[in-house]
């Protein structure tokens, strides 16, 4: 995969600072950007990041993007395929693991507890 990620060895993530509501998102969910760049103008590159809910947010739409999603549960508890009220939804908790391909509608969230996910977002090599 041709992203563009710098070489860095092992180092403390300071989870205190770095954070930031993404474009469309409520204001209880944050990202912390790891390495790299998505840029999905001219649909390249990809991202790692940190992605946290806390608690009691909720999403009211399902996103739908023209990118590759993984994502890895860390902490804590994500219902996922709400109502636009956060109501119902499968919850699943800390090591679940989703892969998702560019197109596929996904959420709403809602997470009670708050959680913590660690997600990388890449377009395909052409």
């Amino acid at each position: 995969m041709a992203v563009n990620k710098v070489h860095r060895e092992f180092y403390q993530v300071d989870m205190n600072t770095g954070w930031e509501t993404p474009a469309g998102y409520p204001a209880g969910i944050q990202q912390k950007i790891l390495a790299g760049t998505l840029d999905t103008v001219n649909k390249k590159g990809g991202y790692t990041r940190l992605l946290r809910f806390k608690p009691g947010t909720y999403t009211t739409k399902a996103f739908v993007h023209d990118y590759w999603e993984e994502v890895f549960f860390l902490e804590g508890d994500l219902a996922v395929s709400t109502d636009e009220n956060g109501k119902g939804g499968t919850v699943y908790r800390k090591n679940a693991y989703c892969v998702r391909p560019p197109g596929v509608p996904h959420g709403p969230f809602r997470s009670d507890s708050g959680c913590l996910l660690l997600e990388s977002h890449y377009y395909d090599p052409a």
